[in-house]
């Protein structure tokens, strides 16, 4: 039937699953069928107004039910794997990703969005950039010109990324950091809040701090 929108779930009920559902009402481009939760049990029936269908052993059903995409609710506070495992499981049940895009967010013309990823409100995307596969760029979060930003990356609230930086597939760059031009942040590393990068950082190492450091040499009292 013309004008019927596509259905999807979000899978997880949390703070970052109900601002999905806000960005998809606001977009108006998907119904959201409901969402799916571990939890679904404390949940209630509902969720801001749509139902909870139970966890995430459901998925298998969600395509005979009319249900064809899906959007993973999670957001990460480490470069853990539970966005990616859920985003795998969920396309190799046959669902189809959706990538979210709030209508307040800005991505340039000039720029490559990967399926799939999430861009919330005021979240900037220059000319040039590539955003992966599942990436998050979340509220207020600024990829700049020519940022190539790998498959389930997380780039946290407020954070920017200055032109040409590059992040490996599955990190987290935390909320108000700042990578200056041209710096490599290597897969499944974690920058924590507020630091600010100016050099590389190697694939899963942490650095924190005002300019970043690995975790391991201050507590060691290794220098930068």
């Amino acid at each position: 039937m013309s004008g019927e929108r596509l259905r999807c779930v979000i899978l997880g009920g949390g703070g970052h699953g109900r601002m999905l559902l806000d960005c998809l009402r606001a977009a108006g481009a998907v119904e959201v069928a409901g969402f799916l939760d571990p939890a679904a049990d404390r949940r209630g029936p509902t969720i801001d107004g749509v139902p909870v269908l139970g966890d995430d052993d459901r998925l298998a059903e969600l395509l005979a039910e009319g249900v064809v995409g899906f959007a993973v609710g999670l957001g990460s506070v480490s470069a853990d794997s539970r966005r990616r495992e859920l985003f795998e499981r969920a396309c190799w049940e046959g669902l189809a990703p959706v990538s979210v895009i709030h209508p307040g967010a800005l991505a340039s013309p000039g720029a490559t969005i990967g399926t799939g990823a999430q861009l919330m409100p005021r979240a900037v995307v220059n000319t040039g950039a590539r955003i992966g596969v599942h990436a998050l760029v979340n509220t207020g979060a600024i990829v700049e010109h020519d940022c190539v930003v790998g498959d389930h990356v997380h780039v946290a609230s407020g954070a920017v990324l200055c032109g040409g930086v590059g992040v490996g597939g599955g990190a987290l760059i935390g909320a108000g950091a700042t990578v200056i031009q041209g710096v490599r942040v290597g897969a499944g590393a974690v920058v924590g809040a507020g630091a600010v990068v100016v050099r590389d950082v190697a694939p899963d190492e942490t650095v924190v701090g005002v300019p970043a450091r690995p975790v391991a040499r201050l507590w060691d009292g290794g220098a930068l």
